[in-house]
């Protein structure tokens, strides 16, 4: 091939390529930006469901009367169910177990009895003709406390024989120990419609009351301050009543043993000490399902009592004691 062809292809493959190199590229495409799905409404949270027990969440009033001797741990519960929240009123009449049964029984006026002493059956026949079922709660222990006054100096233990005379038949202080003084006994006792005499005469009298009823120089009163004023009154007087009460007034009179046995918490949860005794509440499942508020307050009662009973001046009822109340109650609001 002579130079002059070399050259011809030469410049035809330089002017090639460059009519290659300046050939527009091919334009590109993007792929479109995915969008994203239109937002779903959002379900609401389901609400926590309002404790139906919380003092917050019920209102009305709510009526119990019944004994003196739970009349005060009734009120601190029913103070402590007020600073928890609770708006409505807790009305506490303090009439004797007797009479509490009476009005919760018979009278059917009140939502809960507190009572002192056990139901007895011809109380529950009595609900029972006006649409009432009783329920028990049991909620702590009494010590029912013998006391004289502090210038008391020579009556610190007696037996349950000496009882029944002091409280009984005898007239003076030498009628049950020669050595004791020829004073005349002073008597300050529950009234008759009170659990405490109840239980005080079942122990010491099997239950007969005609000789504490028919003892000389002996005053009756349902309220428990006034049988503390009268034992406080002279150094010759004598009475009986709550645990709580003589703690009030520990300063200015001394609690008498029995048996040589004195009331603590070992021995009224064994039973040495022979006064120990049961304290409860009792209401009805209907009125604990048309008064939600009474329902409020015995499960509040049940859930805090062990907080307050001691300082009150009682003592624990045992976990067996308070879980049979608690499966009192479920039983009844039907949980």
């Amino acid at each position: 091939m002579n130079r002059k062809i070399q050259t011809l292809l030469a410049v035809l493959v330089i002017a090639g390529l460059l009519a290659a190199c300046a050939a527009p590229a091919a334009p590109t495409t993007e792929a479109p930006a995915p969008t994203s799905a239109p937002a779903q409404p959002q379900e609401p949270a389901p609400e926590e469901p309002a404790d139906p027990f919380s003092p917050l969440n019920v209102t009305g009033d709510i009526i119990t009367a019944g004994s003196s001797t739970v009349f005060p741990l009734s009120e601190r519960m029913a103070e402590r169910f007020g600073l928890e929240g609770y708006s409505g009123t807790v009305t506490i009449e303090s009439v004797g177990s007797g009479a509490g049964y009476s009005r919760f029984c018979e009278a059917g006026d009140t939502d809960i009895a507190n009572a002192s002493r056990p139901i007895r059956e011809s109380e529950i026949e009595s609900c029972r003709s006006i649409g009432r079922e009783p329920i028990q709660f049991y909620v702590g222990t009494d010590a029912v406390s013998v006391v004289v006054s502090s210038a008391n100096d020579f009556v610190t233990d007696v037996t349950v024989e000496e009882l029944a005379l002091i409280f009984g038949e005898a007239t003076t202080w030498s009628d049950v120990r020669p050595e004791w003084p020829n004073e005349p006994i002073q008597r300050f006792i529950p009234g008759t419609d009170s659990g405490t005499l109840d239980f005080f005469v079942e122990i010491v009298y099997a239950t007969d009351r005609t000789a504490i009823l028919a003892a000389s120089n002996t005053q009756l009163s349902e309220d428990d301050n006034v049988l503390v004023q009268g034992v406080l009154g002279s150094p010759y007087a004598i009475g009986f009543f709550g645990y709580a009460y003589y703690v009030e007034n520990a300063g200015a009179m001394n609690i008498v043993s029995i048996n040589g046995v004195s009331p603590d918490g070992v021995t009224v949860e064994d039973g040495s000490y022979v006064l120990a005794r049961p304290l409860f509440l009792f209401s009805d499942a209907n009125i604990m399902a048309e008064k939600p508020q009474v329902a409020a307050f015995i499960h509040f009662y049940l859930s805090y009592v062990n907080e307050e009973i001691v300082d009150v001046g009682y003592f624990q009822a045992s976990d067996a004691a308070i879980q049979a109340s608690w499966d009192g109650f479920w039983a009844a609001v039907g949980e």
